[in-house]
């Protein structure tokens, strides 16, 4: 029997992150955050001086071996390795987060960093998050979220994770840059963001943390 399989999509700033923590934790079970690996990569071709939209070079990181991603759980919570070294607290800032919209578009990015997730999601009961879960990388979760927000909703929690640390970009600016992500991850040519057919649609932008958390718990247990 195929252990439970949780896959949530959704856009950025939906909460999908944080949320899925709360579920996986709730659920006992591990939650793999998916987009800390495109977010490991793109801080690679950062640090290497590539320039994200260069397809060829951002991909040879992969394929030649320099960016080897991978995933380590410490009391339950996801450390992100790159290269063996623990980046978990380096690939939160905006660049990062806009170079991984960037790289997670290429072929050779995507095969590596799916396969790779597959596999880890064959060993046990596990939560995945990201923009392709329920449509490539778990085509036969046993529950599948489609986790949204409109985009006001979802910027304005951005600008208030922002502030947190001190950074005081304006709110216009933040929502530009979420509606830029979401036509970025939505018009990629390779796996782009889109809700799957038999996904549940969660809108949390009337919800609270918790409200979101509980609605997805319900679905959970309805179908188990």
């Amino acid at each position: 029997m195929m252990p439970l399989t949780i896959a949530i999509d959704g856009p950025v700033g939906a909460g999908k992150s944080t949320i899925s923590d709360e579920v996986a934790r709730r659920l006992g079970i591990l939650h793999l955050d998916t987009g800390a690996m495109y977010r490991a990569v793109g801080l690679c071709a950062l640090e290497e001086k590539i320039d994200p939209q260069d397809a060829e070079k951002v991909s040879a990181l992969l394929t030649e071996g320099r960016a080897q991603v991978d995933v380590r759980y410490e009391g339950g919570a996801q450390i992100t390795l790159l290269n063996g070294r623990d980046v978990t607290g380096l690939i939160r800032s905006q660049e990062v987060g806009q170079a991984a919209s960037t790289v997670s578009r290429y072929p050779a990015v995507r095969k590596m960093l799916v396969r790779r997730q597959q596999e880890l999601a064959q060993t046990q009961p596990m939560l995945l998050d990201g923009r392709d879960i329920g449509t490539v990388v778990l085509k036969d979760a046993t529950v599948k979220i489609y986790l949204t927000a409109s985009a006001e909703a979802r910027a304005k929690r951005r600008m208030l994770q922002l502030r947190e640390k001190g950074d005081d970009t304006p709110f216009e600016t933040v929502l530009q840059e979420v509606n830029a992500r979401d036509y970025q991850d939505m018009h990629r040519a390779v796996d782009p963001l889109r809700r799957a057919e038999d996904a549940v649609l969660v809108d949390s932008s009337e919800l609270s943390f918790d409200q979101t958390v509980s609605a997805i718990l319900s679905l959970v247990e309805a179908k188990k």
